[in-house]
């Protein structure tokens, strides 16, 4: 069972594994999240490399646009794999590529990166540090809805970590998704599901741990209850994500 990374180097380890897991065994559309708003996508971009590197020239590294791929050709130095933006002429998919690798396609893109995804076929697509459900572009009516059962549901998350209200959400594939709630000045691990946990589903989680709507011993029956206060066991998120973001 893969357990929670300690920080951001372990992290990005993690996700190197998981990637290289789920590309041998078959999936061809992967994604790789880790939910800190600080990170910055070209170090960890970088960092991430030697999940793909050994396709050498049948790699394709994009970003979303020229400018930032230009920076990353800068920093990273001479590599034998292609690094261009998005929309570049120079960048555009060739018969011979096995493996694409997206860093931080936002849903301005979205439209164009699934574009790009049918045009990749069966060969591999990676999204590392994806921002692709941003409400206010991507809309929440029929087009919304449309496009996250056309597109953004193929893409397996082969890791992903969030830590959030005291909860960190977190899958290292091939493990199951994970819900990891604090304790003083640890985190136990709540839950094990073949899904991701949201909404409803995750609120019935961190209800049944924390014994939110259960009688509470001594109490009249049918008389309201006091609900747990979450926010007393779940503190500590700040001091987490700074340790996962060293």
């Amino acid at each position: 069972m893969a357990e929670l990374p300690k920080d951001i180097e372990e992290a990005i380890a993690q996700s190197i594994e998981a990637t290289k897991a789920a590309l041998a065994d078959g999936y061809r559309r992967l994604q790789v999240e880790i939910v800190i708003p600080e990170l910055k996508a070209l170090g960890v971009a970088e960092k991430f490399l030697p999940a793909v590197e050994e396709y050498g020239e049948k790699l394709r590294v994009y970003f979303p646009d020229a400018g930032a791929a230009a920076l990353a050709r800068r920093d990273w130095g001479e590599k034998p794999f292609t690094i261009r933006g998005m929309s570049e002429i120079k960048g555009q998919m060739e018969p011979e590529d096995e493996v694409y690798l997206f860093v931080e396609p936002s849903s301005v893109e979205v439209n164009q990166l699934e574009k790009m995804c049918q045009e990749a076929g069966e060969r591999a697509v990676i999204l590392l540090l994806p921002r692709l459900e941003n409400i206010a572009t991507i809309g929440i009516g029929v087009a919304g809805r449309d496009l996250r059962e056309r597109f953004l549901k193929t893409i397996e998350s082969c890791y992903y970590i969030q830590a959030r209200e005291g909860v960190t959400i977190f899958r290292c594939y091939p493990s199951p998704w994970q819900v990891w709630l604090e304790v003083g000045e640890d985190y136990e691990l709540i839950s094990e599901t073949p899904q991701k946990p949201v909404g409803d589903a995750l609120d019935d989680i961190l209800n049944k741990a924390l014994g939110v709507g259960e009688v509470a011993e001594g109490s009249v029956p049918g008389q309201p209850q006091p609900q747990a206060k979450r926010q007393g066991i779940l503190s500590g998120l700040k001091s987490f994500l700074k340790a996962l973001s060293q």
